[in-house]
């Protein structure tokens, strides 16, 4: 029974180390679970008033080759969709506003893995680079065709952290947090938006 022990804990517990050497690769993929708190602000002639609010789903592949032993330089490229649903009054009359919109983001990346003897290692990573969002207000009233369209770009960068749970030295468990800030100025409007979410998903360590 001792022996049956002894084996189970060295399972859970026992040592699995990753390739993280210079050389080796890792690529993973990770989706926003439970929530995904969304602010806006936006900011004119030094004044500032808050956007809307809403909760989404996010999809983030990434990929990132070591450089040096530990330090690993890639791109991650993030896409989101959010629907918004909104009623308004116009000359006391009420008009039910839908929004969908879409966000890609392109972001090279450093990271940092914290190697130790056991199957749980810890990360952070940050990173900067470009943005595009296009929103789409179908049946819209303000248009002949129905639809206005609207395209916007600019900055973004962020920061991640977390650990992954070794299940082989090849794949493991990602669990994380992370942050993205996306700015763009236009016609001296500045709108920010800053995003935090908790993620879960897979990494895969190669050579």
């Amino acid at each position: 029974m001792k022996k049956l022990l002894l084996v189970g804990a060295v399972a859970l517990f026992g040592t699995v180390n990753a390739q993280t050497e210079k050389g080796s690769w890792v690529v993973g993929g990770s989706t926003t679970i439970g929530f995904n708190s969304t602010s806006s602000t936006v900011k004119y002639n030094g004044q500032s008033t808050d956007g809307p609010k809403s909760t989404t789903f996010s999809v983030t592949p990434s990929a990132g080759y070591f450089v040096a032993d530990k330090i690993a330089v890639g791109i991650d490229v993030g896409f989101k969709s959010v629907k918004n649903e909104s009623t308004d009054y116009i000359f006391d009359q009420a008009y039910t506003f839908e929004s969908k919109q879409n966000t890609l983001v392109i972001m090279p990346t450093a990271s940092y893995y914290f190697k130790s003897n056991s199957k749980v290692m810890p990360y952070l990573g940050a990173g900067i680079g470009y943005f595009s969002t296009t929103t789409k207000f179908p049946g819209s009233p303000f248009s002949s065709d129905g639809e206005i369209k609207v395209t916007t770009d600019g900055l973004a960068w962020g920061a991640k952290g977390g650990i992954v749970f070794l299940l082989t030295p090849s794949i493991g468990i990602d669990l994380g947090l992370a942050y993205v800030n996306t700015s763009n100025k236009e016609n001296e409007v500045k709108n920010v938006t800053n995003s935090f979410g908790v993620n879960a998903g897979f990494s895969f360590f190669f050579k």
